[in-house]
Order: C-alpha cells, then sequence, then structure tokens
C-alpha cells in the first residue's frame, strides 16, 4: 500500500511531467515566430502566405480541442493523452526535415491535431488528481504557468535556437522532449476508469465547425490579396457561416453532442470563453507583431528578439507558479482576472505608440511588463471560471471549450489584425511613406486594436458571478 506521503509525491511529479507535454505545445504556438525571417527567406514564403506557418497550427489545434475533449471522456485521458503526444512528437520531425511550404504547413497542421488532444486532456487529468481546494489551486497556478508563460518562453527559445542554429531545430527540439514525458506519463498516470458509453462521437459536428472556423480565417488572411469584395472571398465567408449553422442543427438533434448547447447557458462558462477570444486575439496578435516589429524596424537578431521577451516571461512566471494562485484562493476569479486584463489592455495600448527608433528601456520594456503582470494574473482565474461550474464528468468537454476560444480567438484574432496592419502598410506606402515608415504603422494599428480587445474582455469579466475561493477551487 503507499503510503499517504508517496502518493502525493507521486501526484505532483505526474503534474510536473504532464506540464512539461503541454509546455511543448504551448511553445510551438510562438517558438516559430522569431524564425519566421528565415523561413520565410529559406521556402519562398509571402508576407500572407507566412501567417499560416502559425495559422496551420493554431487552427487544428483549436478545431479539434473540443473532440479531443470529449474523446478523452468517452476512452479515457491517459489513452487519449498518450495518443496525442506521439502524433504531436513526430509531426515535429516531419516540420524539423520540411524543405517545402506545403510539407511544413501540412506538418504544421497535424501538430495542432496532437497538440489539441494534448491540451484537451491535460487539464482534466489536472483536475482528476487533484480534488482538495487548496491544493487544485496551487496545481491550476503551475499549469497557468506553463499556458501563460509558455508563449514567451518560446519566443526566447526561438531566439537561441535559430541563432546558434537554424530555424530547423526549433521543432527537432521537440524529439527528446516528447519521448522523454511519453515514458514518464506511461509510468505515473493511473490507468483509466472509463463509465461513459462511447457508442457516439458527434464526428459531423466536430467536421461542419472545424470547417467552419477554418473557412472563415482563410478568408480573412487571403482578404488583403484575393480582394475582400471578391467572390472568392465572399464566398467562403457565406460558406463557413452556412457550416456554423450546420453545427449548431446537429448539435440540437445528436444523441451526445460535442457541445451540449445547454452548457452556454452556465454564465460564467459563457463569459469566460468569450473573454478567452478576446484576450487571445491580442495576445497572440501582439506576439507575432511585436517580434516582427523588433526585427524588420527596430533591426534587432533574432537572439535579441528572443531576450526581448525575457522581462515578460520572468513575470508570468512569477505571479502563475504561485502569486496568482494565491490571489485567486484569497478575492476569487473576478477581481484578478478584470485588474489582469486590463494591466494588458494597458501595455498594449503602450504598445501602439511603438516609434521608428525605439529604445528597449523606454519604448518596450513599460509594454512588456504590464503585458506579463496581466498575462501571469489573469490567466488562472480564467481557466478555473470555465472549468467551475460543470460536473467532473464534464470536465474535458469544458477545458476542450476554453482551449478552442482561446486558439480559435488567438488565429481569428491574428489573421484579423495581421490583416488590417497590412493594409494600412499598403496604404501609407500608396501616400508616399517610406517602407519602414508604413510598416511601423501597420504594426501600431494592430497593437491599438489589441489594446481594445483585452479591455474588452476586461469589462465584460465584470458580469462573472462571485464565488467564493473555496467553492471555486473545490467544485
Amino acid at each position: 500500500m503507499m503510503s499517504l506521503t508517496a502518493l502525493l509525491n507521486r501526484r505532483w511529479m505526474t503534474l510536473i511531467v504532464l506540464c512539461l507535454g503541454e509546455l511543448m505545445i504551448v511553445l510551438d504556438t510562438t517558438i516559430v515566430n522569431v524564425a519566421l525571417p528565415s523561413i520565410r527567406a529559406d521556402l519562398g514564403f509571402t508576407e500572407t502566405s507566412l501567417v499560416w506557418v502559425v495559422n496551420a497550427y493554431m487552427l487544428t489545434f483549436g478545431g479539434f480541442l473540443l473532440l479531443g475533449g470529449r474523446l478523452g471522456d468517452y476512452y479515457g485521458h491517459r489513452k487519449l493523452f498518450l495518443i496525442g503526444l506521439i502524433l504531436f512528437t513526430v509531426a515535429s520531425l516531419a516540420c524539423g526535415l520540411a524543405n517545402t511550404q506545403l510539407i511544413l504547413v501540412v506538418a504544421r497542421a497535424i501538430q495542432g491535431l496532437g497538440g489539441a488532444v494534448v491540451s484537451a486532456v491535460a487539464l482534466s487529468l489536472i483536475m482528476d488528481l487533484f480534488t482538495e481546494p487548496g491544493e487544485r489551486a496551487k496545481a491550476m497556478g503551475v499549469y497557468g504557468f506553463v499556458c501563460a508563460g509558455g508563449g514567451s518562453i518560446g519566443v526566447l527559445l526561438g531566439g537561441l535556437l535559430t541563432s546558434l542554429f537554424n530555424w530547423h531545430w526549433i521543432f527537432l527540439v521537440n524529439l527528446p522532449i516528447g519521448i522523454g514525458v511519453l515514458m514518464l506519463c506511461m509510468k505515473l498516470i493511473p490507468r483509466d476508469h472509463i463509465e461513459q458509453d462511447s457508442s457516439s462521437h458527434d464526428i459531423a459536428g466536430a467536421f461542419t465547425i472545424t470547417a467552419s472556423l477554418m473557412l472563415a480565417v482563410y478568408a480573412i488572411v487571403n482578404g488583403n490579396e484575393m480582394g475582400w469584395t471578391s467572390m472568392s472571398v465572399i464566398g467562403m465567408l457565406i460558406l463557413a457561416a452556412a457550416f456554423l449553422a450546420t453545427f449548431i442543427a446537429i448539435e440540437q438533434r445528436v444523441a451526445t453532442p460535442l457541445v451540449p448547447l445547454a452548457l452556454f447557458r452556465l454564465r460564467n462558462l459563457a463569459i469566460s470563453n468569450i473573454t478567452a477570444v478576446l484576450w487571445a486575439a491580442s495576445m497572440f496578435a501582439w506576439f507575432f507583431i511585436s517580434a516582427l516589429y523588433m526585427q524588420l524596424v527596430l533591426g534587432y537578431s533574432a537572439m535579441q528578439v528572443g531576450l526581448g521577451f525575457l522581462p515578460a516571461n520572468l513575470i508570468m512566471a512569477a505571479f502563475s507558479l504561485g502569486i496568482s494562485a494565491k490571489m485567486v484562493m484569497r478575492f476569487g476569479i473576478k477581481i484578478p482576472l478584470i485588474a489582469g486584463l486590463l494591466m494588458a489592455a494597458l501595455g498594449l495600448a503602450l504598445f501602439a505608440r511603438m516609434p521608428l527608433d525605439g529604445h528597449f528601456v523606454i519604448d518596450l520594456l513599460p509594454g512588456m511588463l504590464l503585458l506579463g503582470l496581466g498575462a501571469g494574473i489573469a490567466f488562472n482565474p480564467m481557466l478555473l471560471a470555465a472549468m467551475n461550474d460543470v460536473s467532473p464528468k464534464e470536465s474535458g468537454l469544458a477545458s476542450g471549450i476554453i482551449n478552442t476560444s482561446f486558439m480559435m480567438g488567438g488565429a481569428l484574432g491574428l489573421a484579423v489584425l495581421a490583416s488590417l496592419a497590412a493594409m494600412r502598410t499598403t496604404y501609407l506606402m500608396g501616400q508616399g511613406t517610406a517602407e519602414i515608415a508604413a510598416l511601423n504603422g501597420g504594426y501600431q494599428l494592430a497593437f491599438a486594436l489589441g489594446a481594445v480587445f483585452a479591455a474588452m474582455g476586461g469589462l465584460l469579466s465584470v458580469l462573472l458571478t462571485s464565488k467564493s475561493p473555496a467553492h471555486m477551487a473545490a467544485h
């Protein structure tokens, strides 16, 4: 019989391994940002098609999170976690060996699929392992650090690997991590005890919502090149709307829906998901565009860009690993979430005034610090707000929904803000503005709109239902 101390140690060891697996997934949402100029030069991408190196991953990630979470509830969280990990690791090898645009984008899409399955069930595994309120808040704090800080760590690691070796290594580094996590998870994670009926998986629902989101983002990304009033763009948007309507109709009729629409009657779940979309839209665009600003406007090297994000990394780490959990236990979810999002909005507003000859300490650092604070404080309460209104048997589904909102918000936000930035740049160049100044003008517009999105998320969070911290963590 395992002693209590050994059991506790095993649970925390399992948490660390799960978070390592999740970190590998989160890193890949941003690790490519620093390497984008190298990838573009090496494989011949255009400015517009380059967005697909990021969005191919984010789209399949967001599109399959719901199905991944549901399959985890049916077949077992451990089994799905291991399958997703294997798929992600193999796809990382394909990305690292890619020598054409098509191979890289397809491999990134498969990476996203594996990542979706891992992320959808990782949170459920943590909720299963930690049931006591204080321990769950601490465990969620660690997980929050990985999710909130992982993106920034990805930019730092991307800069280091691109500078020391080449862009291929930002993907190949996943191989030893993936294999190590897989072996440890097989040893540590308890075997599944499945009670749910696995007869229905709502494949039609998964297909229609994924098709809808992918078509919408494809239309937005290519709107500038094809023309916003072109039949192809309008046709894709109409088709996306038709798929969305079909998805809603399917969910109302199928015996075991992918997303029971009644879940959205839960106030905190609904509000936290809208907030996640708005926040992710601003944050992912900030990662992408600030990395380009530092390289193309200020002339930073890949390594300098990575180091530029370090202050935000350190603050996210400090808050997510302990301070955020303490704030949730003391104040509940509402106050930290509102405060975090409004800090992030202020940080983005400072980025919106970035000059052509920006100085790191004066111009970049204040915004970086505010964004690090905001993300570190807000991520944990946002996850708790989404998860705590649902029953334990639907934890995988709720996890899938909040992660889907975050990744789809990120994909749509990046597509919209990058397109508007490109449109603004083209307009300014047409007015005779120098290319670098025009680029900067486009980036400033994207940062300003990102600040508006984050502020909207903060204001919307005022509508969350307040609960005692102990009740929130215990649910």
